[in-house]
């Protein structure tokens, strides 16, 4: 069991929540997927491994692992959102593919410069930065010069 997994267990059960199969396979296919995947997506994964599972269970178990901090919810300007396991390795920002809806995610030593500068020019201590880069992947762009 993977340690993510095993303080998902552990913050479940300290906060008096049942540690469910369908949770813990639904965290798990995120970990595996390092990300991004909205509700239909995880949906459609989980459902390969749990028939029975529904949708509905999804949205309550996202709404769940967001609300215990073990995930968070990603907006890319679309009308469904998307999830991440929470805290994983640096700090990273997106590129969101306008074309196919591809999100790359990418880091940067420039945000630790801007936050420093701010904190210089307005006394504000920024404790987090949220960077998303719209724009199109090389494989739409070689689409578009076809």
């Amino acid at each position: 069991m993977s340690t993510e997994l095993g303080e998902a267990r552990r913050l479940l059960r300290s906060q008096g929540k049942r540690v469910t199969p369908q949770r813990l396979l639904l965290f798990e296919i995120m970990q595996e997927h390092g990300g991004h995947l909205d509700a239909d997506e995880l949906y459609l994964l989980a459902k390969k491994k749990e028939p029975r599972l529904s949708l509905s269970t999804v949205y309550r178990t996202l709404s769940l692992l967001k609300e215990l901090g073990l995930i968070e919810e990603l907006h890319f300007d679309e009308e469904h959102h998307h999830y991440e396991i929470k805290g994983r390795g640096a700090e990273h920002y997106h590129l969101v593919c306008l074309g196919c809806g591809e999100i790359i995610e990418f880091e940067s030593p420039l945000t630790n410069r801007v936050k420093a500068q701010v904190a210089q020019d307005h006394h504000f201590q920024a404790t987090g930065v949220h960077i998303d880069l719209k724009g199109y992947c090389q494989r739409c762009v070689e689409g578009l010069t076809r």
